[in-house]
């Protein structure tokens, strides 16, 4: 997937299980499949979005990839380096290169320390320049995501929630990344404030060459700011493709379901919905075979007893669907 120029993230065949411990002795009796075998690649500068309902597992992936969380199997190359594997000196250059924005901007950030050490706490982490010059950039990147310098010394509570995910942005650029997996970071914003959040990620990326992993569950967000869009479903990626190939011409059921539940803008305009049957199945006991097909309209015996590949679609190598019904 994504073979453009350079790939600065690779990620091929990612398992994230947890075990399920029942009995006086806590033996495991079943795992929790969160994420079952996701693969993908992400070119230097670009965006990948990475969209599902809720419970799909797009969360658990992000905090495998930083390491947050320990994966149970596959591999993850960054910038030609295989994280998984690295050793703990080598592990703190790659989390350097890496960093992290979450959803909630209000229990994100530490209420007790000032916004100008929540800034600057990782620069301290990790030895970077001198006091002076710490302070310095702080001002900078405060200035950088549209903040007063003047308010380093307030604390998260005197800032609204707009606000406080423009420090969440800021503490993330302080190290100078190159990768940033943002993970939800507007979802609990109005939507005035969405826009001006997207605009300037989108703005940074232009300026700072940064690669983004934009995990969201609202597809209109991420037609605004992703160059390629991979669709999970129970843990699997069910559909992959560039941006425009994916909005104008969906293949897979469930993307297609996904798209047609996007608000329409104009009132009046007719617009077809798919109303998906029944709930998402539970990542410790999924169906056998494709674990889309309890609520595929389009389900037969097959796809109950195979579980299908990303396979090319649309005439295309670059979109792909683990559908074998999809044209």
């Amino acid at each position: 997937m994504s073979d453009g120029q350079k790939n600065l993230v690779e990620v091929k065949g990612l398992k994230t299980h947890f075990p399920i411990k029942a009995g006086v002795l806590s033996r495991t009796v079943g795992q929790v499949k969160a994420v079952d075998g996701v693969s993908f690649k992400i070119e230097a500068g670009k965006t990948l979005g990475l969209v599902g309902e809720s419970g799909c597992g797009k969360t658990t992936v992000g905090r495998t990839l930083i390491r947050l969380i320990q994966p149970t199997e596959g591999a993850f190359t960054f910038d030609g380096d295989d994280v998984f594997s690295l050793p703990a000196k080598a592990m703190k250059k790659f989390r350097q290169n890496t960093q992290m924005m979450f959803q909630d901007p209000y229990g994100s950030l530490n209420p007790r320390m000032t916004v100008g050490a929540v800034i600057g706490e990782a620069m301290v982490v990790h030895r970077v320049g001198s006091k002076k010059q710490r302070q310095d950039r702080v001002a900078e990147l405060m200035d950088k995501v549209g903040l007063s310098p003047t308010h380093l010394n307030r604390y998260p509570h005197e800032f609204s929630g707009g606000q406080r995910q423009r420090i969440g942005i800021a503490r993330a650029l302080a190290l100078d990344p190159k990768f940033i997996i943002c993970d939800e970071p507007v979802s609990a914003l109005d939507v005035s404030i969405q826009s001006q959040i997207i605009n300037l990620l989108q703005d940074l990326q232009e300026q700072m060459g940064l690669t983004y992993l934009f995990i969201a569950h609202d597809l209109a967000v991420v037609e605004h700011i992703s160059d390629f869009v991979a669709v999970m479903y129970l843990g699997r990626i069910v559909e992959y493709a560039d941006r425009d190939s994916l909005y104008a011409n969906p293949v897979h059921p469930y993307t297609q379901a996904l798209l047609s539940a996007i608000p329409e803008p104009t009132p009046n305009k007719d617009k077809q919905r798919i109303v998906l049957g029944g709930e998402v199945p539970s990542p410790s006991n999924p169906p056998s075979g494709c674990p889309f097909h309890p609520r595929c309209p389009l389900a037969e015996e097959q796809c109950k007893q195979h579980l299908q590949t990303l396979l090319p679609k649309d005439g295309s190598d670059q979109h792909l669907a683990a559908c074998w019904k999809a044209k």
